[in-house]
């Protein structure tokens, strides 16, 4: 395997070539250049070359013949002056005129006449007597892409070996090999071995069978690629494969895997990258001796070959690996070794990267950064997060200061600022992103608006907004945010009772994506959060226990505090359920005096705020829970907290109505419950509704017997029961659907239907036989 040369190379040096004799019309000039540019520097336009290919056929990573093919015979055909003929023929004629490894030789020699001459070596000309080029003909500048591409050819090919010489000779002969019966028809009389002068001029004094014996033991009879590919092309191909894992997160793919593998065997020299390739890929995996083995393999080939000047980025991955392994100490001391390090060094894009990096592990997990503070250079919050913004102003990176104004916003709604405030660090990032060009920010800028949303109690917004990701914007992200958005989107439907179409949902996830290990452990828990929602609501609670064991053991573990959060609130559910109060009370305490010492999000706060309340109605002291459920209802009323502001005045109006204060509570519920339907949270919906049937049937206790103002009370009572039976039965939950169905038979009893009454009690032992409970 060559370092650099290859046949594909070759090819390119011809089209440069053909350029240069004024050949190509002027239509093509621009797309064959183009085609060129591409392939000598790939980084630059990633998906330009693919657009000048077949769309049926994308051009390969290895060119063949059919690539410039399609490029010279099928579309750009013509030829400048000579009629008749395509730039396929002429690109053939140049191509099989290297007849021997003599002629390849001349070859490279003659690429120098195709670059411009230096002052130097006109004058020399000069003085022996050589004439000027002319005029008309296309001179390249030597530090063009085209001039640099040609000495680097040059100097590559004088390096080589007899052993690589030889090798990208017959490299060169299997890879123009499909196109000798189109040579051969075009030009009529061709010997079996025109493609080899030395096997076309000595058949007459060998004879055919010894020309046959020579030309299977020159060029072998097997399909190996030999020659075909250099170490440049692996170098490049392992940036690729790097770029993406990093961009998108996914693992490589096997079948690409197994071929990449048996490219590199061939390759004497054996890229350091292709170790750190093996690190993200074992990371990936969840393979963690590999991946440490893998990532100190590749920075001590670094270390060797860049004197210690890239220590702090082995630091920085050092660090984000042992934070996905669960070794948060060690990872934060990775991690200030890093902003040390970079400090010295003045590398201001690790530095930034770090403390951002710093910044989000403290919003993760405040208790390991805890320790740290006083070495912690962010310092408060909002001042840290100023600092990053001016740094990545200064120095250019865009990615981290869009980030940066996200995170404002969100520090902003966690605090219970200003909405109008988050929304405008919203559009002030959207509005970098768009400048320049950022694909991988627009995922981050829609989960927000989607959050935002979402806490203004509109989730049919909040929900179009992870469709219109979905749609449009998947393809060029990464998959953690496909995976979230997916999550999002399920965890609506199933706030709404469709649950199939929630599994469905996270079911058709890219299968190869979920490969990688964290993010197949986020599906997973995230299903089987669903999966618990739905036995509590059916009320299988053995298997809802049976669900929250495995979830509770990873819990503490895990690196997102909105998993565990749901995680704990589907535990203090699943003990109300039981009626153990007095466990689900002490876990709220817990989780409020948790939040507390981290000053998380007051979302979560008020939710525990209003559960705690509700938590004191079922155990018979509602009363107990008024001052909790004003406050949480007035920290949602500041920080416009819609659905949890909903939630707290149901919790209010249920006290009013334990204090017999019926009025009060059915005005406050008829004017919340509007507003809170455009939540689409169904398990809202029916508390509220049952709330209100509530302060309705206390107004038709005191109202007089026989009244119409208690007939009146008591059919409001069954419409609202109807409908809170409805979100009860939309979301399969079988408690609240008893509940129900309870009130409606002590209704029935009250009116005097006792047929109906009994209906009622009927359908309610069928709701309990079918959840297997015990009737008796």
């Amino acid at each position: 395997m060559t370092r650099f040369l290859t046949p594909a190379k070759i090819g390119l040096l011809i089209l440069i070539e053909l350029y240069t004799d004024a050949i190509v019309p002027t239509a093509s000039t621009i797309p064959i250049l183009s085609f060129v540019i591409n392939q000598i520097l790939p980084a630059t336009h990633p998906k330009a070359s693919q657009k000048l290919a077949d769309k049926s056929r994308p051009l390969p990573f290895v060119l063949d013949l059919k690539a410039f093919e399609i490029m010279l015979k099928t579309k750009y055909p013509l030829a400048v002056g000579l009629p008749g003929r395509s730039l396929w023929d002429h690109f053939l004629k140049k191509l099989w005129g290297i007849d021997s490894l003599d002629a390849l030789h001349v070859f490279f020699a003659q690429r120098q006449h195709l670059l411009a001459k230096s002052r130097e070596d006109i004058r020399q000309d000069g003085e022996m007597g050589i004439s000027p080029p002319s005029a008309d003909v296309i001179l390249l500048s030597r530090s063009s892409p085209f001039g640099s591409f040609i000495r680097k050819a040059n100097v590559e090919f004088e390096r080589l070996r007899f052993g690589d010489t030889l090798s990208l000779w017959t490299g060169l002969v299997r890879w123009r090999q499909e196109t000798k019966s189109y040579w051969s028809r075009r030009h009529a009389g061709l010997s079996r071995w025109s493609g080899d002068k030395a096997l076309h001029e000595g058949i007459e004094e060998w004879g055919l069978d010894s020309a046959d014996m020579l030309a299977s033991i020159a060029y072998g009879i097997t399909e190996q690629e030999e020659g075909c590919v250099s170490t440049d092309d692996i170098e490049k191909l392992l940036e690729f494969q790097v770029e993406q894992m990093q961009k998108l997160g996914n693992r490589i793919p096997v079948e690409v895997k197994d071929k990449f593998k048996s490219v590199l065997v061939d390759s004497v020299i054996v890229p350091s990258l292709s170790h750190y390739l093996n690190f993200l890929d074992a990371w990936k995996a969840g393979d963690y001796p590999t991946s440490f083995d893998s990532l100190h393999r590749y920075f001590d080939y670094t270390m060797q070959n860049r004197d210690r000047l890239f220590y702090q980025y082995a630091l920085m991955n050092l660090a984000v690996l042992q934070s996905d392994f669960g070794c948060y100490d060690e990872a934060v001391a990775a991690m200030l070794e890093t902003v040390s390090t970079a400090r010295e060094n003045k590398d201001m894009a690790c530095l930034n990267f770090a403390l951002n990096w710093l910044y989000h592990f403290g919003k993760a997990h405040p208790s390991s950064i805890s320790e740290a503070e006083s070495t912690n250079m962010l310092g408060i919050e909002r001042e840290g997060l100023a600092f990053l913004r001016i740094k990545a102003k200064e120095t250019g990176m865009w990615t981290l200061w869009s980030s940066t104004l996200l995170s404002e916003a969100k520090l902003g709604l966690s605090n219970g600022e200003s909405v109008a405030t988050a929304f405008e660090n919203i559009l002030k990032s959207s509005q970098l992103t768009l400048e320049k060009n950022m694909r991988g920010m627009i995922g981050p800028q829609m989960a927000m608006y989607s959050s935002i949303w979402g806490r203004q109690g509109v989730s049919l917004i909040s929900g179009q907004y992870c469709e219109l990701f979905l749609r449009c914007h998947a393809e060029y992200s990464s998959f953690d945010d496909v995976l979230r958005f997916t999550c999002r989107i399920a965890q609506l439907l199933t706030d709404k009772g469709k649950y199939e179409e929630a599994f469905e949902r996270l079911d058709g996830l890219d299968s190869n994506s979920l490969r990688s290990w964290k993010s197949n452990q986020y599906w997973v828990k995230y299903r089987g959060l669903l999966r618990l929602k739905q036995d509590l609501h059916r009320n299988n609670l053995d298997g809802a226990d049976h669900l929250l064991s495995q979830l509770l053991q990873c819990s503490d573990s895990e690196s997102e505090p909105e998993l565990i959060f749901e995680i704990n609130l589907l535990h203090i559910d699943y003990l109300i359920r039981r009626t153990d109060y007095s466990a689900a009370l002490a876990k709220v305490e817990r989780m409020v005096s948790r939040l507390r010492e981290d000053g998380d999000d007051l979302n979560l706060s008020v939710k525990l705020l209003t559960i705690k309340a509700l938590l004191y109605d079922k155990s018979g002291r509602t009363q107990k829970g008024f001052s909790v459920a004003i406050r949480a209802a007035s920290i949602a009323w500041r920080a416009r907290l819609m659905p949890a502001l909903w939630a707290a005045m149901g919790a209010v109006a249920n006290i009013l109505t334990s204090l017999t204060e019926f009025q009060a509570s059915s005005q406050i519920l008829i004017a919340i419950i509007p507003r809170a339907l455009e939540c689409e949270n169904c398990a809202m919906n029916a508390r509220l509704y049952s709330f209100l049937v509530d302060a309705y049937m206390g107004m038709a206790g005191q109202a007089p017997a026989g009244s119409s103002r208690r007939t009146e009370n008591l059919t409001r009572c069954l419409e609202f029961l109807d409908r809170a039976f409805g979100e009860y039965s939309a979301m399969e939950d079988i408690k609240g659907q008893q509940e129900t169905l309870a009130k409606k038979a002590t209704i029935m009893r009250i009116v005097g239907d006792d047929v109906l009454a009994n209906d009622y009690a009927s359908a309610y032992l069928d709701l309990k036989k079918g959840a297997g409970l015990d009737v008796a």
